[in-house]
């Protein structure tokens, strides 16, 4: 399955395991994506539910343009499963520079009420993300910010190779409580 736009950052743009592949992040998903975001608000850095127009404006906008940059701060990705759409996610916040990337994901808001399903695609998109990361990109490191009341997220992380490095102590501010956010990450050559 090749997206209909790729990133000229990379040589390849599907990175795939089984059913999971990873295609360039899609202009028709916009919409879906979206409304997932709006309903995990509290899971990320995001403070203001997006209208249609905010998210057709930031593809238009932000989105497009990383496609073309050798060097872009972020590579976003559809995560298909059995030909169909079930997160997304990628790299963000990306140094090329320093070889290091914070890894985003954001899985459709159905399966992720389901354990065994967030488990199961969570692990899929880490070994891809770790493909795309230590194999495609030559990077050193990925890492997360994760807010520390995901303790099921935090679980995965471990399991796939995540080391905590860090807590960020009393760092977001979440229906009027204050958590941490705990950082997390992998160096090349530790695990893959």
């Amino acid at each position: 399955m090749n997206s209909e736009i790729t990133y000229k950052a990379l040589k390849q743009n599907d990175f795939s395991c089984g059913d999971y592949i990873l295609v360039s992040i899609r202009q028709e998903d916009m919409e879906r994506i979206r409304q997932w975001r709006n309903a995990q608000m509290s899971v990320l850095r995001q403070s203001v539910k997006l209208s249609p127009r905010h998210q057709k404006l930031y593809f238009e906008n932000v989105i497009k343009s990383s496609f073309d940059d050798k060097e872009t701060k972020q590579l976003l990705f559809s995560p298909i499963k059995n030909n169909h759409l079930i997160g997304y996610g990628g790299l963000v916040n990306i140094s090329w520079k320093d070889k290091r990337a914070e890894m985003s994901f954001l899985l459709d808001d159905q399966r992720a009420n389901k354990k065994n399903l967030y488990k199961e695609d969570m692990t899929n998109f880490i070994y891809l993300i770790k493909k795309l990361v230590f194999e495609e990109m030559k990077f050193n490191r990925v890492f997360t910010e994760t807010f520390a009341f995901r303790a099921f997220h935090i679980s995965i992380l471990e399991e796939n190779g995540y080391v905590k490095e860090g807590i960020l102590r009393d760092h977001i501010l979440v229906s009027g409580k204050f958590y941490d956010s705990i950082i997390h990450g992998i160096i090349k050559g530790y695990v893959l």
